[in-house]
């Protein structure tokens, strides 16, 4: 997998597939089968992707981070802070939670019987019924609300909605705005906080990916690759981030869970 074209394509399905509510690793896992991309090192690589894609995040959310890392930096100080803006930023802390700590006792597990393509196929099928019932249950929620009122309960419910992204399939936007409409957020305003609770988890992830490819040789040997696929990723990325919070503040998810639906049948048919 060490030529421009292999790292082109993955970095561009990372940077869509990310935002995405369809499975980025899914996707990833998919085309190694379809181009015949051997898969060395193949999650550490993916992870890497990730950072470009975090990248995104940071730039296209930068004055919600900023005002973020200004309340924590003045709230560790003693001075005061805006409400609205400690509310959420803890609620992000405690929404982190639940994906660390299973990522961390499932890594061995997501690096070998995750790298699966008929459990990418399962996990579709699967991820599509929770988004299906999530936009059924939000047509019967009355009442929505933003970031800002996101309390640390709800933060760790949407958390643990996160976790179910591990599973190649599922999708980390997929089920943390289905978290969010379950719990009555508006569906930009889930997919909002989804982005902004996938930056520690990414980043921490491929920053030790990182390291591990650098401490194993894999670097040197991919990294102008990598770096074109990284690029690539973070155009696609900003683009696909976008692109969603327009789709989603008119449309409803029906249409991802058509994709994903026929893309599952695809997989259980050719492969």
């Amino acid at each position: 997998m060490h030529d421009f074209f292999s790292f082109i394509i993955l970095g561009l399905i990372q940077g869509m597939a990310e935002f995405l509510p369809v499975s980025s690793s899914g996707h990833l896992i998919l085309a190694r089968v379809f181009f015949g991309f051997t898969a060395n090192n193949g999650l550490a690589i993916d992870a890497v992707l990730q950072l470009a894609t975090v990248l995104a995040v940071i730039v296209y959310f930068r004055k919600d981070l900023f005002d973020l890392t200004v309340t924590l930096f003045r709230r560790i100080f003693g001075k005061s802070v805006s409400a609205d803006e400690e509310r959420l930023m803890v609620a992000l802390i405690i929404g982190t939670v639940p994906a660390v700590i299973v990522g961390y006792l499932l890594e061995d597990i997501m690096a070998t019987v995750f790298r699966n393509s008929h459990l990418v196929a399962y996990a579709l099928v699967v991820g599509s019924a929770i988004m299906f019932f999530a936009e059924y249950a939000s047509h019967r929620l009355k009442s929505f609300f933003d970031v800002s009122h996101v309390g640390v309960g709800k933060a760790f419910l949407i958390g643990l909605f996160q976790t179910l992204a591990l599973i190649p399939g599922m999708s980390r936007s997929g089920m943390t705005i289905s978290g969010g409409l379950f719990l009555g957020l508006s569906r930009e305003s889930a997919a909002r906080f989804g982005f902004l609770l996938a930056v520690p988890i990414i980043l921490g992830s491929g920053l030790k990916k990182l390291l591990e490819l650098g401490v194993n040789g894999t670097l040197s040997a991919v990294g102008p690759e990598l770096l074109v696929g990284s690029a690539v990723a973070f155009v696609s990325g900003l683009a696909a981030i976008h692109a969603l919070l327009l789709f989603v503040r008119t449309q409803p998810l029906y249409a991802f869970i058509a994709y994903r639906l026929a893309l599952a049948i695809l997989i259980f048919a050719f492969l």
